[in-house]
């Protein structure tokens, strides 16, 4: 073949991420591809979820983000007019535990300089450190409109929000209630049910005695919290618990305290836990208000907001940490004799799930939502299919949480939020978005929810309730991508508030991701040291890679399990997807060949209608797979075919052709690479971004522009031929084992040998057409065929889907010195075999080690006789 000189820039020979990821990202931006297009009449919309404004890009956000891009780059190839529109939250508790710390240790008192002066600090650290997320979602390649950033405090926004309250405080929707509610004593704020994580701890079941005030005896009651009995105002028991009966309506005296308190029926209590009768503490429990409020008990709060016990305890515990009271109590109640006894118990503690302090449930005044009538219509668009959540198992969760909804505390003590449009003067109470005119009125000083401002987010970001033409273009919205664990906090609450405010859902999809773990199934956490840095990652392996890597071990909606050896896949598939682009170009003349519409089909050999129907197979899967959510089988779909099928095979097959005397042959081979290769540019662009950007270059068109903005591929069924695809597949098998045979038995790759094929006629004829493949792919000199074909003497052996293939060994090998080393090599493996058998026949090493250790050996001893196998079947077609 002549050399051909090339005016287009020739690739380089080994593929850089960094400088192409560093190069494509700007050149998108400046091209207007991340905007919303003005003349898509069809439109898709993706709201971002907003990371908090404290957020560091983390492996989560790599797998979330990726996705949304994958969907958002796609619909774009579609035609669809596309916004994926960016933002971040304020996180009330969050950055106020940030920005304190800040003052901590400059000095600064918090409470000394005020709200006023705080807040200040507090907007000037979102302007040094916000938003840092936002630069390294650009290194992933996020393809959002940047120039609709939105800040869940900025101006309009936080009219919204306060345009939400007062019109669900006009509807009836929000009122103020004094509730026990759980409360963050670190924080020293309030937090809804969402926020209260609980974990399984082993503590301990106090059991004291409650004398009886009369003398006659005593009451023994449980409790793992001993500290509360200092607020106790009752001991219920159940009404039908028989060995209580003549007690109900006598009194007790309450321990240390020395207060008479009322013994009393209620059905709340638990005949079989502890001894049946309950301590109740009204201030302290929720369960204990119910009950207190029901049999008009008294309310005695002994705990300062920090946790401390307050003037209302005797005055020895004033002060004192809850922890340190505890001790106090169960010390003080064995030295009385009044210590019964103690039991280890595990028990579910709720902790804060922002300063991971142990929550305390506290009275306290607080605004709340009414759900139950924002509830009910949630659950039907879900039931009704207006709202389709993927994978559906979580369509159970989500409504077992709105049949047995509570109502919404939203009121949070803190100064960075949105502060409660509320202001009160005596026993006045007005609500607006405005201060009420005339003196003596005082604003509530608390702040709302952080998520009753994200809860807003799919209309509130496009300007709602003033712009209405962004609304009209893009609301509702098509997908969310989001993690489970808010479901509750915030898609429940969007679908509520689209419903509510717009009359219509927010978004017609919800994918929930999976989350990543580490190798051994932990959750990744900075403390234990496995949750690594992605931008170190992007730069090791490139962002492409990382992404194209989380994808393919990321079935939906499944967890994770990741390690960094795991990202060799994705990189390795960069490198062999350049190589290959590389080989296609430098086999072309400077233009491109002509289009495959240019082709007589007559020209198209086996090879090629295979490569074309698999192509045309694959884009229907493809978008099948987007179709149901299923991002690893769409990303596993391309991957499969461009590596096996296109770089193994086609390409291998195509060879053949480049360097072949027939330029007529040459040139059908260069149109059908370069139409494939353009095709899987364009299905690998969602999930590969850059590296597909940087080869379109080298195989796009004049008058094409950039990838980003390409029209997505369609499936042409006149391309698809199932009989010509089992065809090739024999042929590939037929080289394949012909392979596995020379390199089995250490054939030299010098060394051509021939091969005698036994096996149907209709076949036979088939692989004959095909036969130069087979003799160059392969190795081969002569190939025999036919149904009767005999087996020649000392031949390897393989079958074929009905076809047997033998291939003679005299000439190609020493078979005595091969029979030799093959006998060593199962000698070696069996004693490999027997010791890794003797070690997981121990039973005392399988109960010690480590579980990856044990699996390690197993996976080792299954390797081992699968070798084993191997070398048996070649030795035995030597000896035979």
């Amino acid at each position: 073949m002549t050399e051909i000189k090339t005016l287009y820039k020739e690739l380089s020979t080994v593929y850089s991420p960094a400088q192409v990821e560093e190069k494509w990202y700007p050149i998108w931006g400046k091209s207007g591809a991340y905007k919303p297009s003005k003349n898509g009449s069809d439109c898709f919309t993706l709201m971002i979820p907003p990371p908090n404004v404290t957020g560091i890009l983390h492996m989560g956000h790599v797998l979330n983000n990726t996705i949304q891009d994958v969907l958002v780059r796609r619909a774009r190839m579609l035609g669809k007019s596309t916004l994926w529109l960016p933002g971040m939250d304020h996180a009330s508790i969050a950055t106020e535990a940030k920005v304190t710390k800040m003052l901590k240790e400059e000095g600064i008192n918090k409470r000394e300089i005020g709200r006023e002066e705080f807040l200040n600090h507090a907007w000037k650290w979102k302007e040094k450190y916000g938003g840092i997320i936002f630069q390294q979602l650009k290194k992933l390649g996020a393809s959002c409109d940047w120039d609709r950033e939105k800040f869940t405090m900025d101006a309009d926004y936080s009219k919204a929000v306060l345009e939400v309250f007062v019109q669900l405080y006009n509807d009836g929707l929000i009122y103020r209630g004094k509730r026990i509610i759980n409360w963050d004593p670190q924080g020293q704020t309030a937090l809804s049910e969402e926020e209260v994580i609980h974990k399984d701890t082993m503590g301990h079941l106090w059991h004291f005695r409650y004398p009886l005030s009369d003398g006659s005896g005593h009451l023994v009651v449980a409790t793992t919290r001993p500290e509360t009995m200092l607020g106790d105002t009752g001991v219920a028991v159940n009404p039908k618990d028989k060995r209580y009966t003549d007690l109900i309506g006598k009194t007790a005296l309450l321990p240390v305290v020395n207060r008479e308190i009322p013994i009393f029926a209620d059905d709340y209590v638990d005949m079989e836990f502890g001894t049946g009768c309950v301590k109740v503490t009204p201030a302290h429990d929720p369960n204990d208000f119910d009950m207190g409020a029901r049999n008009n008990l008294d309310i005695i709060n002994i705990f300062h907001a920090n946790a401390s016990l307050n003037e209302n305890a005797p005055k020895e515990f004033q002060g004192l940490d809850r922890y340190e009271a505890r001790k106090k109590v169960i010390a003080e109640m064995e030295s009385l004799g009044l210590l019964d006894k103690t039991e280890d118990y595990e028990h579910s503690v709720g902790h804060s799930e922002r300063t991971d302090a142990v929550i305390e449930p506290y009275l306290s005044k607080q605004w709340f939502v009414k759900m139950q009538p924002l509830a009910e219509p949630a659950l039907e668009v879900v039931k009704d299919g207006k709202v389709k959540i993927y994978p559906e198992r979580w369509v159970k969760t989500y409504n077992h949480w709105l049949e047995n909804i509570k109502d919404w505390c939203i009121s949070r003590q803190l100064w960075w939020g949105h502060r409660i449009p509320v202001w009160y003067k005596g026993d006045e109470i007005y609500c607006g978005l405005e201060e009420p005119e005339g003196d003596g009125w005082v604003q509530d000083p608390d702040v709302l929810d952080t998520w009753f401002s994200s809860w807003l987010w799919p209309f509130a970001t496009l300007g709602w309730p003033e712009k209405t033409e962004d609304i009209k273009k893009f609301y509702p919205t098509q997908d969310l991508v989001t993690g489970p664990d808010i479901i509750f906090f915030w898609v429940a609450r969007m679908i509520m508030a689209g419903l509510y405010f717009k009359k219509e859902i927010p978004f017609s999809n919800v994918y929930f991701t999976g989350i990543i773990r580490d190798d051994q199934g932990r959750k990744m956490s900075k403390s234990l040291g496995n949750s690594p840095d992605p931008l170190d990652l992007f730069d090791k392996y490139g962002a492409d890679a990382v992404r194209v890597s989380i994808l393919m071990i990321a079935p939906q909606g499944l967890d994770i399990l990741f390690s960094e050896e795991r990202l060799e896949q994705g990189r390795n598939f960069m490198n062999k997807l350049w190589n290959s682009a590389r080989f296609i170009r430098m086999n072309l003349d400077a233009d491109l060949p002509g289009d495959l519409s240019t082709l007589d089909e007559k020209k198209l050999d086996s090879t090629d209608h295979w490569i074309l129907s698999r192509l045309n197979n694959v884009i229907g899967a493809v978008d099948n797979a987007y179709s149901e959510y299923k991002m690893n089988e769409a990303i596993k779909k391309v991957y499969d075919f461009t590596r096996a099928d296109f770089c193994d095979w086609y390409i291998e097959f195509a060879k053949t052709r480049f360097y072949g005397d027939d330029a007529e042959d040459r040139k059908t081979a260069q149109i059908v690479s370069v139409h494939v290769i353009r095709i899987i540019l364009k299905l690998l662009h969602p999930y590969s971004p850059f590296i597909t950007e940087e080869l379109w270059e080298s195989f796009k068109k004049p008058e094409e522009k950039l990838l980003i903005s390409e029209t997505w591929p369609l499936s042409d069924s006149e391309w698809i031929n199932e009989d010509v695809e089992q065809d090739v597949q024999i042929l590939m098998d037929v080289i394949s084992a012909v392979r596995n045979i020379r390199a089995s038995l250490n054939v030299s790759p010098a060394k051509e040998a021939d091969l005698s094929i036994r096996g149907s006629k209709n076949t036979c004829d088939t692989l004959c057409k095909n036969e130069n493949y087979i003799q160059r792919l392969a190795k081969l000199d002569a190939i025999h065929y036919g149904e009767k074909t005999e087996k020649p003497a000392q031949s390897a052996t393989a079958v074929v889907k009905g076809l047997e293939l033998f291939v003679p060994l005299a000439g190609l090998i020493d078979i005595s010195k091969e029979v030799e080393r093959l006998e060593k090599q199962i000698q070696d493996m069996e004693g490999r075999l027997n010791a890794v058998s003797r070690k997981l026949d121990n039973a005392n090493f399988v109960e010690r080690a480590p579980k990856n250790v044990i699996s390690h050996e197993r996976n080792k001893m299954q390797n081992y006789q699968a070798d084993l196998i191997k070398l048996q079947e070649n030795l035995n077609s030597l000896q035979n």
